[in-house]
């Protein structure tokens, strides 16, 4: 196990253990307001490389936004964000998102299904339903990705393949290795276009 799975599943554990409050959407959709910006109002980013987080597992949310408050993931536009905000606030506004319906971004580019095959052909072998969930849907700390902006699967993607981007462990980073730019974005094209 990673030094960053261990540590990371050490402050999710602490952020949510022993609160009768761990989790309040209500109070999440107040804390929202700076999120909407780049996000979007209805959790569906509208903006080029930013992810979406409507429908996204509460417990994802919640451990990225640990990660990115500790300085452990360097994102620096969300480092003002992240900076100070207490793990209830992170808990409910990660409960908040994970209430609003997932879909598609309302400028999603219209499917080519050549496309679309390929990267259902990549899909199997790389096993990306093992952990997303058969349905791309994701579950606990493993994120949604059908539906995502394909914009921001193929950074995300090309981030894990480049060694410019690991996750709690290094299980992206081997998915994704020896796959070309062409191949990343068939594997970006399917799973956007996957509802």
């Amino acid at each position: 196990m990673s030094l960053r799975l261990t540590l990371a599943a050490a402050l999710l554990a602490a952020a949510t253990s022993g609160s009768a409050l761990a989790q309040d959407a209500r109070r999440g959709a107040e804390l929202v307001a700076p999120c909407a910006q780049c996000h979007g109002a209805n959790g569906r980013s509208q903006l080029p490389d930013i992810p979406s987080l409507a429908g996204q597992p509460a417990d994802f949310i919640t451990i990225q936004m640990i990660l990115l408050r500790e300085g452990l993931r360097n994102v620096p536009a969300m480092q003002p964000f992240a900076a100070g905000k207490s793990d209830q606030d992170i808990q409910d506004i990660a409960a908040y998102f994970a209430t609003l319906p997932p879909g598609p971004p309302d400028d999603r580019r219209p499917l080519d299904r050549a496309l679309f095959a390929a990267g259902q052909a990549l899909s199997g072998p790389r096993h990306c339903a093992t952990c997303h969930v058969s349905d791309y849907g994701g579950r606990a700390q493993i994120p949604r990705v059908a539906a995502q902006r394909e914009d921001y699967l193929l950074h995300a993607l090309t981030q894990y393949r480049d060694g410019l981007r690991a996750g709690p462990d290094t299980q992206m980073n081997g998915a994704v290795q020896g796959l070309s730019d062409a191949d990343l974005i068939a594997l970006a094209h399917y799973l956007s276009h996957r509802d």
